[in-house]
């Protein structure tokens, strides 16, 4: 018996496997709306057999987008947007998911095939705001810090867009405290300086993503999980640390979060990580022991076995696959087969299936 291939129940959901797409996004979105892409990118996942399809990072409002080309998520149209989307990944069986965010001091920026780069407001892009009016890097604009009336529209925007993905048709929402975008913004002290009831202290600085965290919680219905990806570490002496990670996690499931994933880094550009296949996956293990809390593993898990191993040695209660599934959407068929776990294929593809 595959432990992969074993169901998570979470609150009211059953999840089919231990295997979740991650949020990634893919830069082609018109005002927010996501579109025939997305159909076919989050669609073609659900028919490969993962059992929870996250959408990418979708902001919370217009300014909290990283690019122009992000989805978002604040108005009653996006959610509309979204619904066929979530209807198709719910009917191959998959829970459709959304990750909420806010770039912070990242927005404003090109799509990666263009470079990247911060795109002036001259030529159609937006200040962005931070917690400190610190620039990520050299040749990005120093943002705007944000002021208490700031914060508390935060706060309501991340609560409406989950009522708006609520409406949307999904079932999981993911809060993203993670990559150096805006809540990991506050978490850290390499990018956090203020000197209000937002900064300093651990206790000042975890102030907003709880506070996030609280209000959709408060919205979003008992019966559906609530995720956060963190990054558990910053990777950078002085900054955000594993065990920072272990404390906040515990004040998050206090608050209703049932799953902590844990990915890295992102908020300096230059911190030295050491990469290798399943670097981060420690991180999972170790918030996950310390917290009693479930947590989902990511970063280079590329084999089923890798995988399989993973979640049989309770090091975490899922793997969130991102590169490896844009690789091959059918990753999930391929891995069951590869475990001996008898899944389960889409009927249209039912005469391709590997027998023996």
């Amino acid at each position: 018996m595959s432990s992969l291939f074993s169901p998570l129940e979470i609150r009211g959901v059953r999840f089919v496997n231990r295997i979740f797409v991650s949020p990634m996004c893919q830069y082609s979105a018109e005002d927010g709306m996501p579109g025939e892409w997305h159909l076919v990118h989050l669609g073609s996942r659900a028919v490969g057999g993962a059992a929870l399809v996250i959408a990418e990072a979708t902001a919370v409002s217009p300014e909290g987008r990283i690019s122009p080309w992000d989805t978002g998520m604040w108005s009653d149209e996006h959610a509309r947007s979204f619904s066929r989307i979530t209807r198709f990944i719910s009917e191959q069986g998959a829970v459709p998911g959304i990750q909420l965010g806010h770039a912070g001091r990242k927005a404003s920026t090109e799509t990666p095939w263009r470079g990247g780069c911060p795109i002036p407001q001259e030529e159609g892009g937006w200040q962005p705001v931070a917690p400190s009016p610190l620039p990520f890097a050299e040749g990005y604009p120093v943002p705007r810090e944000m002021t208490r009336e700031d914060i508390e529209r935060i706060v309501e925007s991340f609560a409406l867009a989950a009522r708006w993905s609520l409406q949307a048709g999904f079932r999981v929402v993911e809060l993203h405290m993670a990559h150096g975008y805006l809540l990991h913004q506050f978490l850290s002290p390499l990018t956090n300086r203020r000197e209000d009831g937002y900064g300093g202290s651990f206790e000042n600085r975890v102030r907003l993503p709880l506070e996030v965290a609280e209000a959709v919680r408060e919205v979003w219905p008992d019966e559906l999980p609530l995720f956060v990806r963190i990054s558990a570490t910053d990777w950078v002496e002085g900054g955000w640390s594993l065990e920072d990670s272990v404390k906040l996690s515990r004040r998050l499931k206090e608050i209703g979060v049932d799953l902590v994933d844990c990915s890295s880094g992102g908020v300096v550009p230059n911190a030295k990580i050491e990469v290798r296949p399943g670097y981060q996956v420690p991180f999972a293990e170790v918030v996950r022991r310390e917290t009693g809390v479930m947590t989902g593993a990511v970063g280079l898990i590329t084999e089923p076995e890798q995988a399989e191993e993973i979640v049989a040695g309770g090091r975490a209660d899922a793997v969130l696959l991102a590169r490896q599934l844009l690789r091959d959407p059918y990753w999930p068929l391929h891995a069951a087969r590869a475990l001996g776990a008898d899944v389960p294929w889409p009927p249209q593809y039912e005469r391709a299936k590997p027998r023996g």
